[in-house]
């Protein structure tokens, strides 16, 4: 019996410490929903548990740390919805327009936990290296095997990174919840789910394919330009081009000459660039160009100063006072300007009239958000081309309004 009675107990005692943390979990989720982080202390949530503040730190090591473990468990319930939901959907366009309507469901549904990981957990920088960030990670990578699917199988869009994609995507979503809980904009995050679904299958839908020529030509230019960019030009051989544009090289000499005809059509490529982007700064009449302009203007301001973007990550769009401030008064207005070439842009027939303009503002400055995440805060600083991933955005976002040339030329007639 003595002998029983060892094996039971090691069980026993994790018996007795997993009720012991669910208890004090379950207290201090109750609590934080209704008071918020700040307002709730340690002593208050043993209360609640029933037991002593020691207990506590037996198996947490702070208030912060309760808090990422409250949100790692409701995080982990909707990874679970997520995946049973998923399961019966074969198309991938219905998977992702089926995730996104569950996370705004799911947050509308508890709105307690939304304000805890959108504007409490964010300000702290150890958010980003906890347990509860990685069930994010996780719930991420949904998102991203949906979209790298998509992309392979033809039924969304190859030619941007998918990373880019749904940084988009998850950044619209965030400030819709956002707008819900903190300024009363909208009602709720699903309200605007037929919106978002509109600017996010425009975004993702697969770009007309090319003329073969035409792609050929800007597969050889853009390797040409990495093999003279990593080699003199002396040296570089039409072989390693040819390799690096995987074609072959008799290829190559169907449009060009030699190396030096490669070169100059080269210069003649990206200088044309140039002068057309120089142009258009004295000429941004347009609601397409003036959008190019403002989205770009957006990220460079504040990559001009990392110091206030920081600032602005960490502890203004976090607090939920920042929305009721003076200087959130200036973020409205900011936001009426996108939404205003937005709605001069579907006047004049350059962008699709179903486009709602408030929702594109909030995917606008949400994927900005998820953007500077990474860059910044993930440490992904060094090992991101900042600028290229500018263009891109800029392309994805324009994407999702932009109305069809047929279109354009109906409006205009």
């Amino acid at each position: 019996m003595t002998g029983m009675q060892t094996t039971l107990e090691p069980v026993q005692r994790d018996v007795r410490i997993a009720a012991a943390k669910k208890n004090i979990l379950l207290a201090a989720e109750e609590m934080m929903l209704q008071k918020g982080f700040a307002a709730s202390s340690i002593s208050g949530i043993a209360r609640k548990a029933n037991v002593t503040d020691s207990t506590i730190y037996l198996y947490f090591k702070n208030k912060q740390d309760l808090l990422f473990s409250v949100l790692a468990d409701k995080l982990q319930t909707q990874l679970v919805l997520l995946k049973e939901h998923l399961e019966g959907i074969p198309d991938l366009l219905g998977q992702l327009r089926k995730l996104m309507w569950i996370q705004l469901r799911y947050h509308d549904l508890h709105r307690g936990y939304s304000r805890l990981l959108l504007l409490e957990c964010r300000s702290f920088k150890a958010f980003y290296s906890s347990s509860v960030y990685e069930t994010l990670r996780q719930y991420a990578r949904t998102i991203t095997s949906i979209l790298t699917r998509g992309a392979g199988q033809g039924a969304f869009r190859s030619d941007v990174s998918v990373k880019l994609i749904r940084d988009v995507i998850l950044g619209a979503l965030d400030l819709e919840t956002i707008s819900a809980i903190t300024t009363g904009e909208i009602p709720s995050g699903v309200s605007d789910f037929e919106d978002i679904v509109d600017l996010v299958d425009a975004m993702v839908a697969p770009r007309e394919p090319q003329g073969q020529r035409a792609t050929r030509v800007e597969a050889i230019l853009e390797a040409a330009k990495k093999v003279f960019s990593q080699k003199d030009f002396s040296r570089a051989t039409i072989a390693e081009i040819a390799g690096l544009a995987g074609v072959a090289d008799a290829t190559i000499y169907e449009y060009f000459q030699n190396k030096e005809d490669i070169l100059l059509s080269l210069a003649s490529n990206q200088l044309g660039s140039y002068l057309d982007q120089a142009s258009s700064a004295f000429d941004i009449t347009g609601p397409e160009r003036k959008l190019r302009r403002l989205i770009k203007y957006h990220f460079f301001c504040f990559l001009k100063d990392l110091e206030f973007l920081k600032l602005f990550l960490m502890s203004l769009q976090v607090n939920s006072r920042f929305y009721g401030s003076k200087a959130f008064e200036t973020v409205r207005s900011y936001g009426q300007l996108i939404e205003g070439v937005i709605e001069e842009g579907k006047t004049k027939g350059v962008f699709r009239p179903s486009v709602n303009a408030r929702v594109f503002r909030n995917m606008f400055l949400g994927s900005f958000v998820h953007m500077s995440v990474r860059w910044f805060i993930l440490q992904e600083n060094g090992r991101v081309d900042k600028v290229r991933e500018i263009e891109q955005v800029t392309e994805l976002l324009v994407s999702a309004v932009i109305a069809k040339p047929e279109a354009r030329r109906t409006h205009q007639g």
